[in-house]
C-alpha cells in the first residue's frame, strides 16, 4: 500500500466508522455467532501474494463483523463499559500514525510531558491533594500488580527482587471478599500466593471491609510469624459495586506501617463529580497507590488506566532497571518506563487531552450523573416486576437482581436476553447465589435506551418462564 492508497482507505474507513456508530442501535448487542464460526471462514494458511484492500475490507464486513460484540452499543449493560468517545478515537488515529515508542523522555519528549500534565489534570478533577504523581498504565490489572510488587519489596526491605522469596516467609496482603480477580492474579504473579491473600468479610449497605476483622486478622498473622505487607481497598467493586470506608482502613495501615492501594477502576471516574466525594471518596488522600480507568466510564479509548502515587519512589525502587542503552544523559528527566512493568509504552495521554478539551469536565460530569439517575430509575421499574427481587441496591450506576426461580433460572434469563439481542447483561455471584448485574455507563446511552431494558426483561421473561 502506498500513501495515496492509505489516504483513500483512511477516508473510507473514517466514513465506515461514523456509519457504524450511527447504526449501532440496529444491531444485536452481543455477537450471535457460535464458537468456531469465524475461524472456519479463514484460510488455513497465509497468502503468498498481495490481496486488494477492497477484498480485505469485504471480508472484514462478512467474516469479522458478525463475530463482534458491540461494546459501544448504547444498550450494553454488561460488565463495565469500555468507552470510546469520538475525540479519543481521533487521538488514537494520530497515535497510530505517528507510531512512537514512548518508553523514555528522549524517545518522544512530548509524550512524556503531556502524560505528566494529563495525570495532574485528572488528579485535580478527582479532588486528590497536590503531591500525588502518576503514570498511565494499560489496565488496572497492571497498576495493581505494580502496587503488590511494591508491597512485597517494601516488606522485604527491597531485597525480594535481588534474593528471591524462598527465605522471606509468608507475606500477607489484605482485602475484602468483594475485590476483583485481578487482585488474586497480582498475588499469584508476585509470588505471594493465593493462600496469603487474606479476604476480609464485608458489612454495611455498601459491603465495605470489616475493619475490626481486618485489625484482628493482622494481629493474629503477626503472632503466627507471618509478615503483613499491604492492604488493598476498593471503591466500586466489580461484582456489586462494593465500597470500602477508606478512613478507618488507612488508620489500620498507618498503625501497622502497611503500604496501601485503592482499586477504583470503574467508580473512580465518577469522582469527577464533587457531590459524590462525601459518600465514596472521603479520606482518599493518604493511599499510597490509587488506580482508576478513564477507559471505562470517562470515555477514553481502551487502553488507558491511571495510577496515582503519593510517593513514586517505592514503586521506582521496585521496578526501575536501567541498562546502559536506556540511560539518559544530561539533565534529569522522567522516564515512565521505570514506573511500570512493560518497557515499551504507547502515547496514551493524547486521547485524554483530546477528550477533556472536547467535552470539558462539566460535559463528562453530566453523562455520569445521568447514568447514576437512570440506573436508579430502571431499578425501580424492575423491582415492580412480579416475583423479581433487587438483590443489591444501586451503588452509583450498578445494581443486581434476581428473577423468580433458582440459579438455573437466572442463567436461563440472562442467556435468553442476550440471544434476543436488544440488550446485553451478565450474571454474577453474591452470597452464594447467582445474580443478574445491570450497569449503566455506555458513553452515548440515553434514558430511553436504559428504560427500554425493563420492558425487554419483562417480555423475555414472559416467554421463557
Amino acid at each position: 500500500m502506498n500513501w495515496d492508497e492509505f489516504e483513500y482507505w483512511g477516508k473510507h474507513i473514517s466514513q465506515w466508522s461514523a456509519d457504524y456508530h450511527k447504526t449501532l442501535r440496529d444491531r444485536p448487542v452481543r455477537s450471535q455467532t457460535v464458537f468456531g464460526e469465524t475461524a472456519a471462514q479463514l484460510p488455513l494458511s497465509p497468502p503468498d501474494r498481495a490481496e486488494a484492500m477492497d477484498t480485505i475490507m469485504g471480508d472484514f464486513e462478512t467474516i469479522v463483523m458478525p463475530g463482534i460484540t458491540h461494546w459501544q452499543h448504547p444498550r450494553f449493560f454488561a460488565y463495565f463499559p469500555a468507552n470510546a468517545a469520538p475525540p479519543s478515537m481521533l487521538a488514537e488515529m494520530l497515535v497510530s500514525t505517528i507510531a512512537a515508542q514512548c518508553m523514555l523522555w528522549q524517545t518522544s519528549p512530548a509524550a512524556t510531558e503531556v502524560e505528566t500534565v494529563m495525570v495532574d489534570w485528572l488528579r485535580q478533577a478527582l479532588g486528590l491533594t497536590e503531591g500525588y504523581l502518576g503514570v498511565i498504565q494499560d489496565s488496572a490489572s497492571s497498576a495493581t500488580l505494580s502496587a503488590v510488587l511494591t508491597m512485597r519489596e517494601k516488606a522485604t526491605g527491597y531485597t525480594g527482587n535481588r534474593d528471591g522469596l524462598a527465605t522471606k516467609g509468608h507475606m500477607r496482603i489484605y482485602c475484602s471478599d468483594q475485590v476483583h480477580s485481578s487482585i488474586d492474579r497480582a498475588c499469584w504473579v508476585a509470588g505471594i500466593g493465593q493462600a496469603n491473600l487474606i479476604k476480609i468479610s464485608t458489612k454495611g449497605h455498601r459491603f465495605g471491609m470489616d475493619v475490626d476483622a481486618l485489625r484482628s486478622t493482622i494481629a493474629a498473622d503477626r503472632a503466627a510469624g507471618h509478615t503483613p505487607a499491604g492492604i488493598i481497598a476498593i471503591t466500586g467493586g466489580t461484582g456489586i459495586g462494593a465500597c470500602d470506608t477508606l478512613g478507618p482502613i488507612l488508620q489500620v495501615a498507618r498503625d501497622e506501617d502497611l503500604y496501601t492501594h485503592l482499586d477504583a477502576a470503574w467508580a473512580g471516574s465518577a469522582m469527577i463529580c464533587p457531590e459524590l466525594h462525601s459518600d465514596f471518596w472521603a479520606d482518599v488522600d493518604g493511599f499510597d497507590s490509587i488506580v482508576f480507568n478513564p477507559h471505562k466510564w470517562l470515555g477514553a479509548q481502551f487502553d488507558c488506566s491511571v495510577q496515582f502515587l503519593r510517593d513514586a519512589q517505592p514503586q521506582l525502587n521496585t521496578l526501575k532497571i536501567e541498562p546502559e542503552y536506556l540511560k539518559t544523559t544530561g539533565e534529569s528527566v522522567t522516564n515512565y518506563s521505570e514506573w511500570t512493568i512493560p518497557l515499551g509504552r504507547r502515547f496514551r495521554a493524547l486521547k485524554i487531552w483530546f477528550l477533556i478539551r472536547s467535552y470539558g469536565l462539566e460535559g463528562l460530569r453530566l453523562r455520569i450523573r445521568n447514568h447514576v439517575t437512570w440506573a436508579q430509575e430502571v431499578c425501580e421499574e424492575i423491582r415492580k416486576l412480579a416475583g423479581f427481587e433487587i438483590v443489591t441496591e444501586p451503588i452509583l450506576s450498578l445494581f443486581s437482581f434476581r428473577c423468580p426461580g433458582d440459579d438455573a433460572d437466572q442463567q436461563r434469563l440472562v442467556d435468553a436476553l442476550n440471544d434476543d439481542g436488544r440488550i446485553y447483561l451478565t450474571q454474577g455471584s453474591f452470597r452464594e447465589q447467582k445474580i443478574i448485574r445491570f450497569q449503566v455507563g455506555q458513553f452515548d446511552t440515553t434514558r430511553d435506551d436504559v428504560m427500554i431494558a425493563h420492558s425487554v426483561i419483562q417480555e423475555v421473561w414472559e416467554k421463557i418462564k
